[in-house]
């Protein structure tokens, strides 16, 4: 009966999509390899060229100071903590001038929600740095919902004051799973479902592209992990505003909540359904930097078309005692070796060409 059951759910892939029962089954009944030469299938389907994306860029947090309290964040800290802290600008323009001299393209751009920063303070370091020529990939959404609601704004309100400072893209943080039952016990003091999702199309209605996440292996279920999945690409099938999915396993050191960090095989199958259930997201992003080098080559068999970021600076999965560090090289070789081309790209999945002297431009 399952075999019977599964041989339709390939069947609807290849012929067109999944639904929600077809997804739950694979996700739960198929073998690892037979998912893996699924997404694979449809990975080349939106993606012909044997090509593999890569990019230069920093996570920059400018602030570790944070109302919501997660029960799964390791980096978060209260006012008046020894180490909390809010970065000076100086010290904001020192890391931007240094990523452009590594070669990098954008600031990855995010932080906690801190009541003392107002809109205005987020809108003169967007402006520095863009006057530096860096694109800014920054405020997840509830960050834009927390300002909104400090500011007494609409999203819209805010999101296009923020474009007019220079926000190019926003990242698709803050997703964890968009299922409100799993929120309201993991991040109740963070935006809701609907609000994470309404941030999302409002941006894309506006003319900003973004990205989406997923933070999955603590409190949900196999079917919630699908109806993330749905939600988005839901979202995607209204606006087209996504460039890219973003997979990775919850990081349970140093967090209240209690949790075994899963493995290398159930981030493989969380990897490849994310390739067969987003039909109309062009790329999908292996997490190499909570996996290691040697998993996130392999996710690139299993549907993912692009490795993530060198990270110049990373705090938030650090924080959680995961240390995964790469060079430019390192992360070329990976490609290389699995099999593929390796492209650097900007945060719109453009390819950037080096200059002579080994910036970009």
């Amino acid at each position: 009966m399952i075999a019977e059951a599964l041989k339709e759910a390939i069947a609807a892939m290849e012929e067109g999509r999944v639904d929600f029962h077809d997804a739950l089954l694979l996700y739960e009944q198929a073998d690892l390899l037979t998912l893996g030469q699924m997404a694979q299938w449809m990975r080349f389907q939106q993606n012909t060229d044997p090509v593999v994306t890569y990019a230069v860029d920093r996570n920059i947090n400018y602030t570790n100071i944070c109302v919501s309290r997660c029960s799964f964040c390791a980096f978060c800290r209260q006012k008046g903590d020894r180490d909390a802290y809010v970065l000076e600008r100086s010290a904001l323009e020192r890391k931007c001038r240094e990523t452009l001299d590594l070669g990098g393209t954008h600031i990855l751009y995010q932080g906690g929600l801190n009541p003392d920063l107002n809109l205005a303070w987020h809108e003169s370091r967007i402006r520095m740095m863009r006057g530096l020529g860096l694109h800014v990939h920054g405020f997840s959404p509830p960050e834009i919902v927390f300002m909104a609601e400090e500011a007494g704004l609409a999203i819209e309100g805010v999101i296009q004051r923020l474009m007019n400072a220079g926000l190019g893209s926003i990242p698709g943080g803050g997703a964890e799973i968009l299922v409100d039952r799993v929120r309201e016990k993991i991040s109740p003091g963070k935006a809701s479902t609907s609000q994470w999702l309404q941030v999302m199309r409002t941006a894309h209605h506006l003319g900003l592209k973004t990205t989406a996440t997923m933070m999955f292996g603590h409190i949900e279920t196999a079917g919630e992990r699908m109806a993330h999945l749905f939600a988005i690409r839901k979202l995607q099938e209204e606006t087209g505003g996504f460039t890219a999915f973003i997979p990775w396993p919850y990081q349970p050191g140093g967090t209240s909540l209690t949790s075994r960090a899963v493995g290398g095989t159930t981030y493989l199958r969380m990897l490849a359904m994310s390739r067969i259930v987003l039909d109309n997201m062009g790329h999908i992003q292996a997490s190499w930097v909570t996996q290691g080098h040697h998993i996130g080559q392999v996710a690139l068999h299993f549907g993912a078309d692009d490795l993530g970021s060198t990270m110049i600076e990373e705090n938030v999965v650090a924080s959680a005692g995961v240390h995964h560090t790469i060079s430019r090289a390192e992360i070329i070789r990976l490609i290389e070796t699995a099999g593929f081309s390796a492209v650097q790209r900007d945060t719109l999945y453009r390819p950037v060409t080096r200059n002579p002297e080994g910036g970009s431009q």
